[in-house]
């Protein structure tokens, strides 16, 4: 490892729509503060421009996932993953955030030091070498999930099968599934784009899936938009169009959670007239849990119905047996024939990029920690995780966090603090950091943090509660501990030692 040490007010991870989102805030609101974004891949873009499968599109519409200080300009409202990517390089370039992002660098470990009040990083670089990085704050947008790899069951006799299969996440560029016999596993987000957007070309694809999912049906493009835009200037359109989605959103969860059963019957009604009576509803589209339990899918245009209607399509809601030479045999004893089997099978969380944290050197398992406001974590100085909605598009969210964080800064300048974490006194009744039993999230519920009962230790999602909860909130709340080290109990190394500060041009 180098010797060399690069001193910062504030480091940011990752330049995806979070990280990106978090830099132009710096830029527009801490001027004074030097900082940097941290990202291990070669482009902007995060998600957007990792994944490479066919169709890859938002399923939130764009009013609502696009930053509210950039509108969203195409007609179309649902945004394919070369336009977000556009869009977003459109932002980067505007403010020269480039110039602020180290590529091809990965934060491998980050280590608080209360006695410094400074946060300790490891930068390793693609090349294979490595420096530090000693940050006063940190800020973390990595999302939730390991680029590495993603989720694949165990199936019996995966490797008997003759023909291709690909995970959607290592979705090799260019490949050619014209006039192949595809089955896609899975009954997702994924699978709902993969599906109609290959039926275009496949000889006949099959979506196979355990248990069904709720979807939803809407038109790829607002005629409330279209009308707009033709007489109003573009910032009031796209604040107009992003409050209708926004108060669509949250009415549709608080009436899925307040009545579920009149949600259910709602959106198997909406399934039912999209695919005019060609499909058994019962069977592949009714689930056996409650509305938003899980997130409910968007189907843009009546794609994939209308490629169902075609024969393009065909459902199947049947368990896997094993996998056989020419494809897939039920346990129905029925066989699925296929050249290509696509895994659409879900994620593999990950927390923080999977970076080791410490304080004072004492390791901190994420499952140990209780997040305040969704975006602090009890007992963890000058750090944000910026973690959007499950229930509404993620950047409303990530802005509301951008906004403490510039806040936070600007409180803890005024007032010459050094650091600040929210404590919690002691342990109450926790329950999962992500309100959903999606098949992703219960599998790495010993990885994720917790959350309490109730607020701030507890945040359920709800856009209009946390405009006044977070974005007009009282700083000093009594659960923030500013300057106050000797409050570190969990682990062990932290004192409340006090030395000056470094010796370095740092604002904060």
């Amino acid at each position: 490892m180098s010797n060399s040490i690069e001193k910062l007010d504030v480091l940011i991870v990752g330049a995806g729509i979070s990280g990106i989102g978090m830099a132009y805030n710096m830029l527009k609101n801490r001027k004074q503060d030097s900082f940097a974004v941290i990202e291990s891949r070669d482009n902007i873009g995060g998600t957007w421009d990792f994944f490479k499968y066919p169709g890859l599109r938002s399923d939130s519409d764009m009013y609502t996932f696009a930053y509210s200080f950039k509108p969203w300009r195409h007609r179309e409202y649902i945004g394919s993953a070369e336009r977000i990517k556009n869009y977003l390089k459109e932002l980067v370039d505007e403010n020269n955030i480039e110039e602020k992002i180290r590529f091809q660098t990965r934060i491998t470990s980050a280590n608080w030091d209360s006695k410094l009040n400074v946060w300790k990083l490891v930068a390793s670089k693609r090349d294979g070498s490595s420096y530090q990085i000693h940050a006063k704050f940190f800020v973390s947008c990595t999302g939730y999930y390991n680029y590495e790899k993603g989720y694949l069951p165990e199936f019996d006799g995966y490797s008997d099968f003759k023909g291709d299969v690909i995970h959607p996440q290592k979705w090799p560029e260019n490949y050619d599934y014209s006039g192949k016999k595809v089955i896609v596993i899975g009954s997702g987000a994924t699978a709902f784009t993969v599906v109609p957007t290959m039926a275009k070309k496949t000889a006949h694809i099959t979506m196979l899936q355990r248990s069904p999912g709720y979807v939803y049906n809407r038109p790829a493009s607002d005629v409330l938009f279209r009308v707009l835009s033709r007489v109003l200037p573009k910032k009031i359109t796209n604040k107009i169009m992003r409050y209708k989605y926004l108060c669509l959103q949250q009415f549709g969860y608080g009436l899925s959670k307040l009545f579920p059963n009149f949600a259910k019957k709602s959106l198997i009604n909406g399934v039912r007239k999209a695919a005019d009576n060609k499909i058994d509803v019962g069977k592949h589209f009714t689930p056996n849990y409650k509305p938003w339990d899980q997130r409910v899918c968007m189907v843009p245009d009546n794609d994939m119905f209308e490629a169902v209607k075609r024969g393009d399509v065909s459902i199947k809601t049947e368990n896997i047996k094993r996998f056989t030479k020419k494809g897939i045999l039920l346990t129905t004893g029925e066989e699925l024939e296929a050249d290509l089997i696509v895994t659409a099978t879900g994620l593999d969380l990950q927390m923080m990029g999977g970076m080791e944290l410490a304080v004072d050197d004492t390791p901190v398992a994420t499952n140990t920690l209780t997040n305040y406001k969704g975006m602090m974590f009890s007992q963890m100085p000058n750090m944000v995780m910026i973690f959007g909605y499950t229930n509404t598009s993620w950047t409303v969210k990530a802005e509301l966090s951008y906004d403490y964080v510039c806040r936070l800064l600007t409180y803890m300048d005024k007032n010459n603090h050094k650091s600040v974490f929210p404590y919690l006194a002691e342990e109450n009744k926790s329950e999962g950091l992500v309100g959903l039993t999606s098949g992703y999230i219960l599998r790495a519920q010993d990885r994720l943090p917790k959350q309490g009962e109730s607020f701030p230790w507890c945040n359920k999602d709800f856009y209009f509660a946390d405009i006044f909860a977070i974005k007009h909130s009282k700083l000093n709340d009594g659960v923030l501990k500013f300057d106050d080290n000797s409050v570190l109990p969990a682990f062990h190394g932290a004192g409340s030692d006090s030395e000056a500060p470094l010796k370095q041009t740092m604002n904060l």
